[in-house]
């Protein structure tokens, strides 16, 4: 199993038989070399998004044309990204698909959700999610942008995930400190991965804080752009 982060929110997880592209904002992100593109999209199954927020679904809908992946997310989004053309897989929080032999499971999140780009008005897209990954005797817990939450608590009982990729870059999501605090409180964590940071200044641009709210035995992997983490 590999999980690739593809800068931002964005990886690229290749599980079962899956090859997961999860909130793969690459046109204009700072923290994506456009020449490696086709890196990153090659093989790639399904598309899952976490909400409808430019900076997580901006792509989705020409990623989906490009490689052929259906777009798995909330129903209203699915309703929208389809009205584009996109092929999609709508379902909702306590929802499971079948990946390629990864089970997908959408979980609760807090945080906002609204098409916010395309020129266009807001408009209302659902509610913001988060995703339990499971296979490869492995489950990912893909927050998504959310804050502490007392959800966590019984997430982390049932789906029990070893690895936790958690927003974490603060003013938008919880910050570093926030992300240790449940962390250490909800889940038994082995692996922690950041993401939503280091991509604007606003956004906090190293994990030290995150790592010292960590008890010993936790490893936080901050992750390098294309660079494969390998399980």
């Amino acid at each position: 199993m590999k999980i690739i982060w593809l800068g931002h929110s964005g990886f690229r997880i290749e599980i079962e038989q899956a090859v997961l592209l999860v909130d793969p904002w690459l046109t204009g992100n700072p923290m994506f070399p456009a020449d490696r593109r086709a890196e990153a999209l090659a093989g790639a199954t399904h598309i899952l998004l976490t909400h409808s927020h430019g900076d997580h679904a901006a792509d989705a809908a020409a990623i989906s044309a490009e490689t052929g992946a259906p777009v798995a997310c909330i129903h209203e989004l699915s309703e929208w990204l389809g009205g584009k053309g996109a092929q999609t897989i709508g379902f909702g929080k306590g929802g499971t698909i079948d990946c390629g032999g990864a089970k997908v499971t959408m979980v609760n999140a807090t945080h906002s959700a609204s098409i916010d780009f395309g020129g266009g008005p807001l408009l209302p897209a659902g509610s913001a999610a988060g995703f339990m990954i499971a296979g490869e005797g492995h489950v990912i817990y893909v927050s998504g942008d959310t804050d502490i939450m007392a959800d966590m608590g019984w997430m982390a009982d049932y789906h029990k995930p070893d690895i936790g990729i958690l927003s974490c870059g603060g003013h938008y999501t919880m910050d570093m400190d926030r992300a240790a605090y449940a962390a250490r409180t909800f889940f038994q964590f082995r692996t922690v991965i950041p993401c939503h940071y280091r991509t604007f200044p606003l956004l906090a641009q190293n994990a030290d804080a995150l790592r010292a709210g960590l008890p010993p035995g936790i490893e936080v992997v901050e992750p390098q752009v294309l660079d494969p983490i390998s399980f």
